[in-house]
């Protein structure tokens, strides 16, 4: 789970509501401004992309949440670890391994190693992967992105819709407060959700995505050079240039 995320929104919300105070905090609560936004916001991504991407922005959001960060480094020392294997006794060796590999790339990859593929093509078809991967990823991040375009247009319209219904009560000066209230409440709901909770989550969504990448990259590399006989001290300096310096651990020494 990133805590991050979870604190983030969870601080945002309550230094807004200590600014607000707690007796003042009713007059912030309006459902049909929630409406106004939220189901506006929700009909208009519907609008913009398929049903079943919609519904996968379920998954994207709770990934935003519920992730495992993948560490480069700590991936290095198995993957140099099976070049030393498939240098000294064969590349079907590896067969032995894979149970230790718990992420599918690197399992397909390493699967066509053994399969005895040729370099090249592994290369393709793990780089055909990646595309695609990128492809879906970005996908999901531009449907949050979506909820984060849309929210303050609604809030917005909300105000529109509050600023006539005032106009029209202008000789009520009774209900010129609750109009009022319906127009500046609902920007305000469209603003937050959008700079507190979809545009953050879009951006870190990204930033997942970017990490994985690198991974999967790193993967390729290793997977080809250990299909070609590469020596393993080569496969390891290879993969340090994925890494900042202050994560390059040799373990040859």
């Amino acid at each position: 789970m990133d805590i991050a995320s979870i604190i983030g929104i969870a601080g945002g919300i309550g230094l807004i509501v200590a600014a607000i105070g707690g007796e003042s905090l009713v007059f912030f609560v309006s459902i049909p401004s929630v409406l106004i936004v939220g189901l506006g916001t929700c009909s208009a991504v519907l609008v913009n992309y398929p049903l079943k991407e919609c519904i996968g922005a379920i998954v994207v959001f709770k990934k935003a949440f519920l992730f495992k960060q993948g560490k480069p480094e700590e991936l290095i020392p198995m993957l140099v670890d099976f070049g030393k294997k498939a240098r000294s006794d064969g590349i079907l060796v590896l067969q032995n391994e894979v149970g230790k590999i718990n992420e599918p790339f690197i399992l397909k990859g390493i699967q066509l190693a053994i399969d005895g593929m040729e370099p090249p093509t592994i290369m393709k078809i793990l780089e055909n992967e990646i595309e695609y991967m990128k492809e879906r990823h970005k996908a999901g991040y531009d449907i949050i992105l979506s909820f984060g375009t849309f929210a303050p247009a609604f809030g917005m319209i909300g105000t529109l819709v509050g600023l006539v219904l005032m106009l029209q009560q202008m000789d009520d000066p009774s209900k010129i407060g609750p109009a009022m209230s319906l127009a500046l409440i609902t920007t305000f709901y469209g603003a937050v959700s959008a700079n507190l909770v979809f545009m953050p989550l879009a951006g870190k969504l990204k930033k997942i995505s970017t990490n994985e990448m690198l991974i999967y990259e790193l993967a390729l590399e290793a997977i080809v050079s250990i299909a070609s006989g590469d020596n393993p001290r080569i496969i390891e300096q290879k993969l340090h240039g994925f890494l900042a310096p202050k994560f390059r651990k040799t373990s040859f020494d």
